[in-house]
């Protein structure tokens, strides 16, 4: 488990880049591609698809940064982000509208972003043994 902190938190900030990008830039894509593509994405199918993945990743690695670096901040940012991901997968456009859903989980994202990459430069600052590459 030497690599897992390390590994897990670079997944996790991957996983949650996809899915910020996914929520930005999926609607103009599909403007730009409409005449070039028929075939049809379910858009909400990828943004479970992607949570399902990053979920027990995040809350693995941001519960062995918390263990390894005694930074429970940290996992609290992490989980609020998963938590406004979650909330704005299940809640979804209906209730939130288009603007309030991409938002909730641009900021979900950023939050969780911000927790694997501060418990990233903590194993690296710090050089601690637990963590390295």
């Amino acid at each position: 488990m030497i690599k897992a902190q390390l590994a897990t938190d670079r997944f996790a900030i991957g996983m949650s880049l996809a899915c910020a990008i996914h929520c930005l830039f999926m609607p103009s894509f599909f403007v730009v591609s409409s005449s070039f593509f028929s075939v049809s994405f379910n858009s909400e199918l990828i943004h479970y698809f992607i949570l399902l993945m990053a979920i027990p990743i995040s809350v693995f690695a941001l519960h062995l940064g918390m263990k390894n670096h005694k930074s429970p901040r940290l996992f609290a940012v992490g989980t609020i982000g998963l938590v406004a991901l979650i909330l704005a997968a299940l809640i979804g456009e209906s209730a939130l509208g288009e603007l309030g859903e991409t938002s909730l989980t641009v900021s979900g994202s950023i939050l969780v972003i911000f927790a694997h990459f501060r418990n990233y430069q903590i194993c690296r600052q710090i050089e601690c043994t637990s963590c390295e590459n």
